[in-house]
């Protein structure tokens, strides 16, 4: 089924991202975490694309077993860093051919020893020219990137957000967020959208803190902040890794209740192929 047509028919969609593993085991675990988090009826799971198109083939064969065989409905994720057009386009076709309906776009982050992005001669400089060329040919219902705090290589939030309506203007139906610990974050960020003509849903992007240090991390790498507050409250419990989980699942479910009870479509929770929390945090919210 089509991220469009359940967010149409049921307001908002709760959805779950994973990453191809790297080893035979790992892929087994995955599939067995995806069996466990079906009994909750999520709306999409959604598997990540490699740097580089690096695992494009194992993203495909993924998303084709979890949409085929699990029976959840599943989002490829596509990226145009590395890659010329006719490998997009060979990629495409094969998700087309396992009859995935669903790909959220994105340009994607520089290879791992580069710090600027850098397009293929014969690929696509942006996400919006790749939304485009995806609309043009082919009849999958396309989501972006949105980024509440800005994108880390674009700290003018005015001209990150002409970005997204480029993007929405091309052919996009949704938008999932990065990563962010403050709705007002988002909350602005959906107002100061809808100001200039995105009419689009736009799903929040949840990650739960489970380990101080590595959030800390990630926050750095995609330019959101973690709030006083909770920097706080970390420093007093990080040496307790299940402190720090019960702590950051409290922190999730208070955030993503308001979130909903303010109106959002729904949320994405970015899982880190680690879905225990996420889905304490699920089974706690009143929806």
């Amino acid at each position: 089924m089509r991220i469009s047509e359940m967010l149409a028919k049921n307001g908002r969609t709760f959805s779950f991202e994973f990453f191809p593993p790297k080893t035979a085991e790992g892929e087994k675990n995955l599939y067995k975490t995806i069996e466990v988090l079906r009994k909750h009826h999520p709306s999409f799971v959604s598997v990540t694309y490699g740097a580089g198109g690096s695992t494009r083939h194992k993203t495909v064969e993924i998303v084709s077993r979890i949409r085929n065989v699990i029976g959840i409905e599943a989002v490829a994720h596509l990226t145009c860093v590395g890659s010329p057009r006719t490998e997009v386009f060979a990629v495409l076709d094969r998700l087309r051919h396992e009859g995935i309906e669903n790909v959220l776009a994105l340009r994607g982050d520089p290879p791992q020893g580069e710090s600027d992005f850098k397009p293929h001669p014969d690929g696509f400089s942006h996400a919006d020219e790749m939304v485009a060329a995806i609309r043009g040919r082919y009849d999958f219902t396309i989501g972006v990137a949105g980024y509440p705090e800005g994108h880390v290589e674009c700290r003018d939030r005015r001209v990150d957000l002409e970005r997204l309506k480029f993007k929405v203007g091309a052919g996009a139906d949704f938008v999932i967020t990065q990563l962010f610990f403050d709705n007002r974050d988002y909350f602005d960020f959906v107002t100061r959208a809808r100001g200039i003509g995105i009419t689009v849903p736009i799903i929040p992007g949840i990650m739960p803190v489970t380990n101080y240090a590595q959030i800390q991390k990630f926050t750095k790498m995609c330019g959101a902040h973690l709030p006083d507050g909770m920097i706080h409250e970390l420093e007093k419990i990080h040496t307790d890794a299940q402190k720090v989980q019960s702590f950051g699942i409290d922190c999730a479910v208070r955030q993503c209740q308001d979130l909903l009870d303010r109106g959002a479509p729904g949320i994405h929770f970015y899982t880190l192929n680690k879905s225990p929390s996420s889905r304490a945090i699920f089974s706690r919210l009143k929806i």
